[in-house]
C-alpha cells in the first residue's frame, strides 16, 4: 500500500513548517502579501512504551510520570496555557467516543493521560490500547467559527472540499460541501477559482486569508506528496481591532504516498527535525535532518514483534514480504507466494466459513533469496508452534502460490523447507498438517523436494503442482476432501501427452514430432550458428496501426533498460511462435557504450544493438511501435516522459516498476491520454498475445507457456490487476477453453494507466476475441465502468468475472493486501460490492473463485453449441530451445567440469570455507590460523594448531631488507611499480636457498628419523653425501646466543602439542653440529619445518598419509611465502611513504671483469695471466 495514514502530529509538524515555505504560483498568492499568519508551534507528543505494561503497574506508572515530567521540561509552555489532549492513533470521531480532553490545565492533563496510558479502549467494535496523546493549546472559539477542509485523489485530479459548517456534527461532506477539482497536469488554481468555488457562504472579511490558507494548504497537499488531508475543524477567528482573521487547524487526519519518500522524504523529516519544533539537538545529530516519518498501524493493530521483524525485512530485499496476524490463536496458517495469489486463498478459506480461524495473512514474492524465506518462514512456523496447548484439531499450513514469472520455486522451497526441518519436533506436537501447491520455474523439483522432505519429516506434507486449481488445497485441508469443481478440461485434438517434466520432455523428446520449420531438429555447423534480421524500415516504419489491435505478429518493441534475461525469453516466445523476426529489435541503457549483445533465435545465435539513448533507437527503427520500460521506480517517471516525446511513432509502452509515487502515476496517465499513448502499468508483470507479442517477462518460463498453449491464439482475452495470476488464467483457460487470445495485467497499482475498461471495449472490437474474462479485486471503483457497458451494450460479449478479496470483511481490523491498490476505502470498492454489481449487471459472475473454471467451461462450451467459436484442430507442441545452464540446474545434463574446488563455496546465500558459513568464522573467533587451516587443509584444526599457524605468519614476517626477497620488492618499488608486481619480483626469490629450507628440513629430518637413523648416522650420511643440512646453522646466532625465535616457538610446542618426536630428534642432531661448530644451530627455518610434521602427525587431525602429502606439496613453503608476503608489502609501503627514487647499485661495490679495464676493481683477464706465467 502506498498511501499511508500517519499521525496528527507528525501532519500537524508538516503543515507549521511548509505552509509559508512550500512553492506556489504568484497567480494564487495576494499581490499585498500572505494574509496567513503561521500560529505558534505548539504541539507535545507523549508515546508510551508498553512493553511496561508486562511489569509490575507502580513500574508501569512510574515510566508514565517520568515522560510527563520530561514534557514539562522542554515544552515550558505546558504550564502556562489551557490545553487539548487526545490520543494520537489513528482513531476516528475520538470526541463522540469520550476520548478527548478540553480546555484542561496541565495538572488535569497529566491526570487524564495517567489514567488513559495502557488502557484498552472499544471504538466501532475495535479494541486496542491508548499508547499514544497529542497534547495541544486549547482554542476558545465561538461554533460559526467552524470550517471543514478536505483535500483527496482520484485517478483524473486532487478535490479539494470545502464548507462552512465544520465540527463534530459535520455530517454527510459529499453531500453539502463545496468541492474544487483540480485536474492532473492542470494550473494551480488562482485566488479567485478558490474564492468562487469554494467560498461562496463565507463572510467575505474572511475570504482572503481562507483563499491564502487554501492555496498554501494545497501547495504542501503537492510538495509533500499527500494522498488525503482532512482538517475538522478548521477555526478562523473572527477580526478584532488588535488582529486581522486568524486560522488554527484543531483536529486532522493525513496520509502521504510512502512510495514518494524518495522525493518527499528529505522534506518530511526536515519539518520535524529538533530545532524546527523547539527541542534541543541531540548529540551526534545534524541539524539539517530529522527523523524519518513513522506509519502507525491502523488503531487496534499495533504491530507484533513479529510482523515488525518481517517488515524489516522487506525494506531491506527488492522482493516483497508480508505478515499480517489475524489470530495468534488460529489453526489455520497460510505462507503464500504472490500478491494475488495470497487474497484468493484467504477468499477461499473465508468461503468455507473458516475465516474465524485464518491465523494470519501472509505473502512473499519478488524471488526473494533462499535465506529470505527461510527468515519468513522460521517467523511463521514459530508463531504457529508457540502455544503450549495443541490446538484439539490440529493445525494445518498452506504452501501455496500461483505460476510464478521468474521465481526459481525449488530455490525458495529450500529455504521453507530448512525451517520445517528446525520445527521438526514442534510440528510434530501440534498435529501440523502441510499442504503445497506451486507453479512456475523449476517447480518440478521444488515439489519434489518438499515430497521427500514430507516422507522423511514425520509430517504430512501433500504437494500438488499446476494440474490442479490453485485453491483446490483448501478444501482438501479443512474438510478432508475435494471441491468436486476441478478444472473442467477441453479435450482438443492432437493434445499431447507429457510425462510430467515438460522441459524434460523437450529435451529427451515425447510423442510429439518437431514442428515442421523448427530449427531444433539437429545440431549445427559453427557458420551456421549466426542469424541476422533484415532491417523492417521500409516494410513497416509508417504503417497505420489499429488502436484496437496494438500488438501482432509484426510489433516490435524497445526494452528500455539492461534486462538480457527477459530479452531472451521474449525471443524464445517469438521462435516457437515462428515469427519471422524477433519482437525486440533494441535495447536502450543510458548508463552504458552503445554495443550489441548476443542472444539466442532458437538455437543460433543472433546480435542486437544495445543504444544510449532513445532518439539513436527510434532513428535506427522506425517501425517500432512499443517500449517495455525497466527503469526503476526513482527513474521510471522521467524515462517515460521521454519516450512520450516520440509519441508519433511509440504507441504502447509498458511500465515494470513497482512503487511509482501515486502523483508521477496519474501524471503519466493523463498524459499519455493526451497523446493516445496506450500505458499498461506500473507495477505490471505486462501482458501476452499467444502466437504474436510478449511483454517482458509475461507467461513465465517457456514450460509454462507451452502448458499454458501460449504458442497460438485462442478465443478468450481475459485482463487482470495481478501479475501471477495472470499466469493462474492462462493455466485455467488452457484447460477449460480454447486458450487465451489476449492477456494484459494492468497492474496492482491504485491508478493504472490503462484500465479494465480500456482493454475490454478493445477485446469487444475484435471479431476475433469470442469470450471476456475480468479478475478484479478489492480496492478502486473500475470495475463499475465494466458494469456500464455491460448494461449499456457497449460490451455484448460474454463477460466472465470474478473480484477477489471477499474475505476482506471477515476482518475486525484494516489488512492491506499484496498490491498497492487492494484495499477498499468504501463500501462501493469491496469485492462482494462489485461482485454483486458485476452480476446485476447481466456478467457472468461465480459464486466464489473455485467455481471459476466450471464457469468457464459452461460458457465456452455453450458458444461452441452456438457456433460462435469454431474449435480447431490442435498445432504440434513446439520444441523449446534451453539454455543449458537451466537445463543443468534442473538436472537434466551433465558436464565434466573444468574446474574442482574443495575448500570453498560461494553459490549460496553464504560464503562457505570448507562448509564452515563465514558469519561462524566470525562468530567462533577462529582467527587467521582457523581461516588458513579451513582453506588449506579442509578441517578445523585445534585451537593450538591454529595459533602455532599465526605464530609462525608472525616469525617469518620479515627478515630485514637485505635479504634477497626485501631487496627486490624494495628495487621494484624504487623502479615506479605497482604493489603487485613488487611483491611478485620478492616472491620469485624464494626457493631453495632463500625460504626453502622449511620445506627441505621438514623433509631431511623426518626421512631420517622414519629410517630410524640415529642423529649421529644422519649427520654422517649427509656429510658423505656432500649435503648441507637444511634447517641447520645461522650466520649470526649460536648456541651461546640463541635465536629467539626458535626458542618461543620450541616452548610453545612443548607446552602444547600432544607430542613432538621430530623436534627431539633435531635438537638431538643441533648437538652434534654445534660440537663441531657453535653458530650450527637449529635455526628457525628448522624448527618450523619440523614442528609442522609433529603438528600434522600427531594433532589427530590428518592421517599419516594425509600429513606426508602436505608436507610434499609444498604447505611448508605456503607458511613462507604467506607470512613473508607480510614484511614484503611492509617494504613497499615504506619506500613509497619515503618517496625513494629510482635505485642504482653503486659501481665500487660491483667487481667489473672485463678485458682491458684500468678502473675500480677491474680484474686481469685470464689470458694475460697465463701469458705472464710463461
Amino acid at each position: 500500500m502506498s498511501a499511508k495514514a500517519i499521525r496528527e502530529y507528525d501532519g500537524k509538524l508538516l503543515l507549521a513548517f511548509w505552509l509559508l515555505r512550500a512553492p506556489i504560483p504568484a497567480t494564487s498568492v495576494s499581490a499585498k502579501g500572505s494574509k496567513f499568519v503561521q500560529p505558534p508551534t505548539r504541539l507535545a507528543h507523549v508515546g508510551i512504551d508498553t512493553a511496561f505494561l508486562n511489569t509490575d503497574k507502580a513500574v508501569f506508572a512510574q515510566h508514565v510520570q517520568t515522560l510527563l515530567n520530561n514534557l514539562e521540561q522542554t515544552h515550558s509552555w505546558l504550564l502556562t496555557t489551557k490545553l487539548v489532549a487526545k490520543p494520537d492513533q489513528l482513531i476516528k470521531r475520538r470526541g463522540k467516543s469520550g476520548l478527548l480532553l478540553l480546555n484542561a490545565d496541565w495538572a488535569q492533563v497529566r491526570t487524564w493521560i495517567s489514567d488513559y496510558a495502557g488502557k484498552e479502549v472499544v471504538v466501532d467494535n475495535v479494541a486496542g490500547v491508548i499508547k499514544t496523546f497529542l497534547i495541544e493549546p486549547f482554542i476558545p472559539h465561538p461554533a460559526n467559527t467552524e470550517y471543514y477542509i478536505c483535500i483527496n485523489s482520484d485517478r483524473y485530479g486532487d478535490n479539494i472540499l470545502f464548507t462552512h459548517e465544520g465540527g463534530i456534527d459535520v455530517g454527510d461532506v459529499d453531500a453539502k460541501a463545496l468541492k474544487l477539482q483540480v485536474k492532473v497536469n492542470a494550473a494551480f488554481p488562482t485566488r479567485a477559482t478558490i474564492q468562487t468555488s469554494l467560498l461562496t457562504h463565507v463572510p467575505q472579511a474572511k475570504h482572503d486569508i481562507l483563499v491564502d490558507f487554501i492555496a498554501r494548504l494545497y501547495a504542501v497537499y503537492v510538495d509533500l506528496h499527500f494522498t488525503y488531508l482532512e482538517i475538522n475543524p478548521l477555526v478562523v477567528l473572527d477580526a478584532t481591532a488588535e488582529h486581522p482573521p486568524q486560522v488554527f487547524y484543531l483536529d486532522m487526519a493525513a496520509k502521504v504516498d510512502q512510495t514518494a519518500e524518495f522525493e518527499a522524504g528529505p522534506k518530511w523529516a526536515f519539518a520535524r527535525a529538533p530545532q524546527n519544533i523547539g527541542l534541543p539537538i541531540l548529540p551526534g545529530k545534524g541539524i539539517d535532518v530529522g527523523p524519518p516519518l513513522d506509519f502507525p498501524a491502523p488503531f487496534g493493530r499495533e504491530l507484533t514483534k513479529e510482523e515488525a521483524y518481517i517488515q524489516e525485512l522487506d525494506s531491506k530485499t527488492g522482493a516483497s514480504l508480508k505478515l499480517t496476524i489475524l489470530n495468534k490463536d488460529g489453526r489455520i496458517w497460510t505462507m503464500v507466494a504472490g500478491g494475488g495469489a495470497s487474497v484468493v486463498y484467504s477468499d477461499a478459506i473465508a468461503a468455507l466459513g473458516q475465516a474465524s480461524e485464518l491465523a494470519n495473512y501472509g505473502e512473499y514474492s519478488g524471488a526473494p533469496t533462499e535465506n529470505q524465506t527461510y527468515e519468513f518462514a522460521k517467523t511463521i512456523l514459530d508463531l504457529m508452534t508457540r502455544s503450549p496447548v495443541p490446538h484439539p484439531l490440529g493445525k494445518v499450513l498452506i504452501i501455496g502460490g500461483g505460476i510464478a514469472n521468474f521465481t526459481n520455486v525449488a530455490s525458495t522451497f529450500k529455504g521453507i523447507a530448512r525451517a520445517l526441518i528446525e520445527f521438526k519436533q514442534l510440528l510434530i506436537a501440534h498435529s501440523v498438517r502441510i499442504f503445497v501447491r506451486r507453479g512456475g520455474p523449476n517447480y518440478q523439483e521444488g515439489l519434489r523436494s518438499m515430497r521427500q522432505l514430507g516422507e522423511t519429516l514425520g509430517v504430512e506434507i501433500q504437494v500438488f503442482g499446476p494440474e490442479t486449481h490453485i485453491t483446490e488445497i483448501v478444501p482438501l485441508a479443512l474438510t478432508g476432501k475435494p471441491s468436486g469443481l476441478g478444472q473442467t478440461g477441453n479435450s482438443t485434438p492432437g493434445a499431447s501427452l507429457f510425462s510430467g517434466n515438460l522441459l524434460q520432455d523437450q529435451l529427451l523428446g515425447s510423442d510429439t514430432p518437431l514442428n515442421a520449420g523448427s530449427h531444433a531438429s539437429s545440431p549445427l555447423s559453427t557458420e551456421d550458428r549466426m542469424t541476422y534480421f533484415q532491417d523492417q524500415n521500409t516494410e513497416s516504419a509508417g504503417t497505420g496501426r489499429d488502436e484496437n489491435t496494438p500488438f501482432t505478429a509484426h510489433t516490435r518493441s524497445f526494452i528500455y533498460g539492461m534486462q538480457p534475461r527477459v530479452v531472451q525469453g521474449m525471443l524464445d516466445f517469438d521462435f516457437i511462435c515462428k515469427r519471422e523476426t524477433p519482437s525486440v529489435a533494441a535495447m536502450v541503457y543510458p548508463f552504458g557504450g552503445a554495443h550489441v549483445q548476443k542472444f539466442y533465435w532458437g538455437t543460433r545465435e543472433t546480435l542486437l544493438p544495445v543504444f544510449t539513448s532513445l532518439d539513436e533507437a527510434v532513428t535506427k527503427f522506425p517501425e517500432v511501435d512499443t517500449v517495455v520500460n525497466f527503469a526503476s521506480c526513482r527513474s521510471v517517471y522521467d524515462s517515460t516522459r521521454e519516450i512520450f516525446k516520440h509519441s508519433k511513432q511509440i504507441r504502447t509502452i509498458s511500465i515494470i516498476a513497482e512503487g511509482v509515487p501515486e502523483r508521477r502515476a496519474r501524471q503519466l496517465l493523463c498524459e499519455a491520454k493526451e497523446r493516445n499513448v496506450l500505458i499498461i502499468g506500473p507495477a505490471t508483470v505486462g501482458g501476452i498475445k499467444p502466437g504474436c507479442f510478449k511483454i517482458g517477462a509475461t507467461g513465465g518460463m517457456m514450460d509454462n507457456i507451452v502448458s499454458s498453449k501460449l504458442y497460438r491464439p485462442g478465443s478468450v482475452a481475459y485482463v487482470s490487476k495481478s501479475g501471477g495470476m495472470s499466469n493462474e488464467l492462462n493455466n485455467i483457460l488452457s484447460r477449460t477453453t480454447d486458450g487465451v487470445y489476449e492477456g494484459v495485467s494492468v497492474g496492482g497499482d491504485r491508478y493504472p494507466g490503462s484500465t479494465f475498461i480500456d482493454h475490454l471495449l478493445r477485446f469487444e472490437k475484435d471479431p476475433r476475441c469470442k469470450m471476456l474474462v475480468l479478475l478484479g479485486e478489492v480496492g478502486g471503483v473500475e470495475e463499475y465502468k465494466v458494469c456500464e457497458a455491460i448494461k449499456n451494450g457497449t460490451i455484448r460479449k460474454p463477460v466472465i468475472a470474478w473480484c477477489i478479496g471477499t474475505c476482506a470483511k471477515m476482518f475486525a481490523t484494516e489488512v492491506q493486501f499484496g498490491h498497492a491498490g487492494a484495499l477498499a476505502h468504501s463500501d462501493l470498492e469491496t469485492a462482494d460490492a462489485k461482485n454483486r454489481a458485476l452480476r446485476a449487471a447481466g456478467g457472468i459472475v461465480p459464486e466464489t473463485f473455485e467455481k471459476l473454471p466450471l464457469i468457464l467451461s459452461q460458457t465456452y462450451q455453450a458458444l461452441v453449441k452456438k457456433g460462435v467459436i469454431t474449435v480447431r484442430s490442435e498445432p504440434e507442441t513446439p520444441k523449446i530451445p534451453i539454455d543449458y545452464s537451466w537445463a543443468q540446474e534442473l538436472g537434466l545434463v551433465r558436464k565434466p567440469a573444468s574446474f574442482v574446488s574443495t575448500i570453498c563455496d560461494d553459490r549460496g546465500q553464504e560464503l562457505l570455507y570448507a562448509g564452515m558459513r563465514i558469519s561462524d568464522v566470525f562468530k567462533e573467533e577462529i582467527g587467521i590460523g582457523g581461516v588458513l587451516s579451513l582453506l588449506w587443509f579442509k578441517r578445523r584444526l585445534p585451537d593450538y594448531a591454529c595459533k602455532f599457524i599465526e605464530m609462525v605468519l608472525m616469525l617469518t614476517a620479515d627478515h630485514g631488507p637485505a635479504v634477497s626477497g626485501a631487496h627486490n620488492t624494495i628495487v621494484t618499488a624504487r623502479a615506479g611499480k605497482d604493489l603487485v608486481s613488487s611483491l611478485c619480483a620478492g616472491l620469485l626469490t624464494i626457493g631453495d636457498r632463500f625460504g626453502g629450507a622449511l620445506d627441505g628440513a621438514a623433509e631431511q629430518f623426518s626421512s631420517a628419523y622414519d629410517k630410524s637413523l640415529s642423529p649421529r648416522e644422519f649427520v654422517n650420511s649427509m656429510r658423505k653425501q656432500n649435503k648441507l643440512i637444511l634447517g641447520i646453522g645461522h650466520k649470526i646466532k649460536s648456541r651461546t646466543n640463541p635465536d629467539l625465535r626458535v626458542v618461543i616457538i620450541k616452548n610453545f610446542a612443548k607446552s602444547n602439542f600432544p607430542s613432538t618426536p621430530i623436534l627431539d630428534y633435531a635438537l638431538a642432531v643441533e648437538t652434534i653440529t654445534t660440537s663441531k661448530k657453535d653458530n650450527l644451530i637449529l635455526n628457525v627455518d628448522g624448527a618450523i619445518g619440523v614442528l609442522f610434521v609433529d603438528l600434522l602427525r600427531h594433532s589427530g587431525a590428518f592421517t599419516r598419509e594425509e600429513a606426508e602429502e602436505y608436507i610434499r606439496i609444498g604447505s611448508l613453503n605456503g607458511l613462507f611465502v604467506l607470512g613473508r608476503s607480510i614484511g614484503f608489502i611492509g617494504h613497499f609501503l615504506d619506500q613509497k611513504r619515503l618517496k625513494q627514487g629510482l635505485y642504482r647499485h653503486p659501481w665500487d661495490d660491483i667487481s667489473y671483469i672485463t678485458p682491458g679495464g684500468d678502473m675500480g676493481r677491474t680484474v686481469a683477464s685470464l689470458d694475460s695471466i697465463n701469458k705472464k706465467s710463461t
